[in-house]
């Protein structure tokens, strides 16, 4: 077989569904016999099999990278520029690390990493993380936003209420964390009592900041993702409405052209053969 023909027949394989869905179960599979490793009771039993099954879906992820880059033959170098394709590599290298010895523990982690592959395997996924990765820059700002109103209340509460609540107000860094703890709205109630025993009005204060940090800032953090959100698809979609290149046009106008050209073929080798077996004396002449 021809290389031109193991490209051809690799790109039909990755661009098939049943393989993009067996790779799904694949990594289903694998997750749940990493969850079965933490439990003793399967381990005592099944400890041999379970590796003998992690090994099995390593092999499988590792003719999964070659079918991938030889679909891409001899352009190789086309498979490391999709960086969720640099990603599935990258875990595979990292999951070949041997299990023994000092890198055991590095190499349970590495199966671990094996679940992520989920999100590379699928589209809806894809697009989730590419937007909390493109949301990134706007974020900066947003973060630098909450740490002003960070740094400003902090050092407002420990002016106020250090010497009331020494617990959560004793110094810049302890009032930082107090104030985390407030916008995570986890028992906060509890610091504002404690302060509204020396000062009624002390509630304005907690809750001022909760308005600021939890329910204006945070909702700056979702907004900025579902804009992002809308991007993305809208750029997925125009990639999908785009017009095929001429390269593209000309390959799909081949494809019947090839297909007839094979039937063709098959067709007069029948003729020929039922022609030479006519044409054979009859042995019993």
């Amino acid at each position: 077989m021809t290389a031109g023909r193991v490209t051809k027949r690799a790109q039909r394989i990755v661009a098939s569904p049943w393989f993009n869905h067996g790779i799904t179960g694949i990594i289903l599979l694998n997750a749940a016999v990493i969850g079965l490793d933490t439990w003793d009771a399967a381990t005592e039993r099944f400890g041999d099999g379970l590796g003998t099954a992690n090994q099995v879906f390593l092999g499988i992820f590792v003719i999964e990278a070659l079918i991938k880059m030889a679909a891409h033959y001899p352009r190789i170098e086309r498979y490391f520029r999709d960086g969720w394709n640099v990603f599935d590599f990258t875990i595979i290298v990292i999951s070949l690390l041997p299990s023994t010895g000092e890198l055991a523990t590095v190499a349970r982690l590495a199966r671990l990493l094996r679940v992520l592959r989920l999100v590379s395997a699928l589209p809806e996924l894809r697009l989730i993380v590419t937007t909390l990765i493109r949301s990134i820059p706007s974020m900066f700002n947003v973060i630098a936003l909450l740490s002003i109103i960070f740094y400003v209340y902090a050092v407002a509460g420990y002016h106020l209420f250090h010497e009331v609540d020494p617990t959560h107000w004793r110094n810049l860094g302890i009032a930082l964390l107090s104030l985390f703890r407030i916008v995570t709205l986890e028992d906060w109630t509890d610091i504002m009592y404690a302060a509204m025993q020396a000062h009624w009005w002390a509630w304005a204060y907690f809750v001022s900041f909760v308005v600021m940090g939890t329910f204006v800032v945070v909702n700056l953090f979702i907004a900025v993702v579902l804009n992002n959100l809308d991007e993305a698809k809208q750029e997925r979609l125009a990639e999908l409405r785009s017009e095929p290149s001429y390269k593209e046009i000309v390959a799909e106008l081949e494809r019947p052209r090839t297909t007839l050209a094979r039937l063709e073929q098959r067709l007069q080798d029948g003729a020929s053969d039922e022609q030479a077996t006519d044409r054979q004396p009859d042995a019993r002449g």
